[in-house]
C-alpha cells in the first residue's frame, strides 16, 4: 500500500481533496464552520480526558484545539498534508505528524479515542483506515467521526454545485453529493460495524453559516482549496462569471445584505469491543 511519502498516495489524496494545501484558504471555505461543528460533536461523545486522543485527518488542527479546550492532556494530530500539519504544530497544543490513515505510525492500543472530522471520505481505502483505527484503540476505546451531508443539507456546497452544472455539465462528475456515498447516516454506521466497531450510534449536526455578503461567500471559492474551489479555479473568466452570477442570482440573500444557510454534518460514534 502506498505511504505518504510515495507520488501515488500523494496524488489520490489530492485529487479526492481536491488540493487542500493553503491552511488559510481552508479556513475561509469551511474552516470557520467546521469549528462550531467540532464544538456540538465533542460534547455528545462523553470521552474521558485522562486518555491518549489522536485527531485522525487533523487538517489545520480546529478539532485538535477543540479537544485540548476539554482538558485532554495528551492529544495527536496526523494529516497528509505537510501545510496542514505545519499549521496545526504552529498554533496547536499538540503532537502532530505527516502521515497515512490507512498505516498508522502508532502501536496497537496506543489511544482511548480516535476521532476524525471531514476526512473519511477523501480516504482512497476506508476499510484500511479504520482496521488502523480498530488496531491503535484500546479495548473499549471511542472512535468517532463526522462528515458533511454533501447530497443534503451541507447548503453552501450544494448550492454550489447546483449552480455549478448549469453553467458546466462537466462539473456533475465533480458534485461532491454525488462521489461521496459514505456521507450519509446509513453508509457511515456500515462502514464501522463492518470494521468491528460495536454500539454504533449516528447522529446529525446543524450549525447556522452566516455570511455577510455575497462576497463572503464568494471569495472563498477563489482559493482553489477543496473540490468546489478547485473547480471555480479551472474555469474560464466567462464562465467563472456566470456562475458568479448564477449563484448571486439564486442565493437567499436578505435586505441586509447577508446571506443565510445551514451546514448539516452526520456524525458516527462507536467503541472498540
Amino acid at each position: 500500500m502506498a505511504g505518504p511519502g510515495s507520488r501515488g498516495y500523494w496524488r489520490s489524496v489530492t485529487e479526492r481533496r481536491g488540493n487542500f494545501s493553503n491552511a488559510f484558504a481552508y479556513e475561509g471555505y469551511v474552516g470557520r464552520w467546521s469549528a462550531l461543528v467540532a464544538a456540538d460533536f465533542l460534547e455528545r461523545l462523553a470521552a474521558p480526558t485522562s486518555i491518549p486522543w489522536l485527531d485522525l485527518g487533523c487538517g489545520t488542527g480546529v478539532v485538535t484545539a477543540a479537544i485540548g479546550r476539554r482538558g485532554v492532556q495528551e492529544v495527536y494530530g496526523l494529516d497528509p498534508a505537510e501545510g496542514f500539519v505545519l499549521h496545526a504544530a504552529a498554533t496547536v497544543r499538540g503532537r502532530f505528524t505527516v502521515g497515512d490513515a490507512q498505516r498508522l505510525p502508532f502501536r496497537d492500543g496506543t489511544f482511548g479515542v480516535v476521532v476524525s472530522a471531514l476526512v473519511l471520505n477523501f480516504i482512497p481505502d476506508l476499510a484500511a483506515a479504520l482496521a488502523e483505527v480498530h488496531r491503535v484503540l484500546r479495548r473499549g476505546g471511542v472512535a468517532a467521526a463526522y462528515v458533511w451531508d454533501y447530497a443534503g443539507e451541507m447548503q453552501l456546497m450544494r448550492r454550489f454545485w447546483d449552480a455549478a452544472v448549469v453553467i458546466d455539465p462537466r462539473a456533475a462528475v465533480l458534485d461532491e453529493g454525488r462521489r461521496s456515498t459514505i456521507c450519509r447516516p446509513e453508509p457511515l454506521a456500515r462502514a464501522f460495524l463492518e470494521a468491528g466497531f460495536s454500539g454504533i450510534t449516528t447522529w446529525p449536526i446543524d450549525v447556522p453559516t452566516r455570511f455577510r455578503d455575497f462576497d463572503d461567500y464568494w471569495t472563498p471559492f477563489l482559493g482553489g482549496t477543496g473540490p468546489g474551489p478547485a473547480f471555480a479555479v479551472s474555469l474560464d473568466e466567462l464562465r467563472r462569471t456566470a456562475l458568479r452570477d448564477r449563484l448571486r442570482a439564486t442565493l437567499p440573500i436578505a435586505a441586509d445584505g447577508t446571506i443565510g444557510l445551514i451546514a448539516r454534518a452526520w456524525a458516527v460514534r462507536a467503541v472498540r469491543a
